[in-house]
């Protein structure tokens, strides 16, 4: 049996280069950085400098090295977490801890400090406050990691706000305060915590055996069903004091698919059993919010046709 090991270890070290950077782009989740960099651009675009041409936008240097920042210590956190979280991905994620060991824990550790490195340097490059913001940032997803994540409600909560972060960051940084943002980023705020609390149903096994203390598992599957309801119905609030603003423009359809969506959702929660169950359900969860990142195209449509198109 050691022998096969070693035999196996030998092959992931003597792998292709695109093994190895397939692994990578696995471990910091390269398609969850690309959602949130879109997202962040949008939202400059349509809703924090909806008077300036796009092209004035992309070329905003600083706002450039924002998103690096945020692009460097999102890979740099994904990257620790994963750390953390290797034997309990190897019960509740086999295929892609496979992929993800063709990278060693030492390699992945040095890019790690590399990238927190060049992400508080991308964030001097903006001003000493945005450095320090990243700093705070980086040292929020490590104690997350280290410690938050185990414990019920604070890992659940610190998980939803470290997601946030990211676009608190493009808001401090255009220093809109409206209460449009405030009310979206309270909808985003509960679909987060919702997508936290199934995926904790559906790692429940591996939670359990590394002593995760996760809500599921201190509390029940059926309790963390009715507290997701609960959240859900939470959810709508601000879609309501959304819908009244017109500044959403277009937008407000996405809100009233969303209602739909959360309505189907809770019919299939109820009804989820096993992992494959949550898995469908998480997989819901994310479809929603990258329609919503999408759908900030259509604040004003007039942007697209005058900004994008001609």
């Amino acid at each position: 049996m050691d022998l096969l090991e070693q035999a196996k270890e030998n092959s992931k070290k003597n792998a292709p280069f695109y093994y190895k950077f397939l692994s990578m782009l696995s471990v910091v989740r390269g398609y969850n950085i690309f959602a949130i960099v879109v997202a962040q651009y949008l939202a400059a675009i349509f809703i924090f400098s909806p008077e300036k041409s796009v092209r004035l936008v992309l070329q905003n240097i600083h706002l450039y090295y924002i998103v690096l920042a945020t692009i460097c210590t999102i890979a740099a956190g994904y990257i620790i977490n994963n750390f953390y979280d290797k034997e309990k991905d190897y019960i509740n994620k086999p295929q892609k801890t496979t992929l993800d060991s063709y990278v060693s824990q030492k390699t992945k550790l040095q890019i790690y400090f590399l990238l927190n490195f060049v992400g508080v340097i991308f964030g001097f490059l903006v001003s000493f406050k945005a450095a320090l913001f990243f700093a705070i940032y980086i040292f929020c997803i490590w104690f997350y990691s280290h410690k938050l994540k185990k414990q019920p409600l604070t890992g659940l909560f610190s998980a939803a706000i470290l997601a946030l972060l990211p676009f608190f960051a493009i808001f401090v940084f255009y220093k809109n305060f409206s209460e449009v943002v405030f009310i979206h980023a309270s909808f985003l705020f509960f679909i987060l915590i919702i997508k936290e609390l199934v995926k904790d149903l559906e790692n429940i096994k591996g939670d359990l055996v590394q002593n995760y203390m996760t809500i599921p598992i201190k509390y029940d599957e059926r309790f963390t069903k009715m507290l997701i309801t609960l959240v859900v119905i939470l959810t709508v609030s601000p879609i309501f004091f959304i819908l009244k603003h017109d500044e959403i423009g277009e937008m407000k359809y996405y809100f009233y698919f969303a209602i739909v969506v959360l309505f189907i959702f809770e019919m299939l929660l109820f009804k989820a059993k096993n992992r494959s169950d949550y898995v469908i359900l998480h997989n819901i969860i994310k479809f929603l919010i990258i329609v919503g990142i999408l759908s900030l195209m259509l604040i004003d449509t007039s942007v697209i046709i005058d900004r994008i198109v001609l």
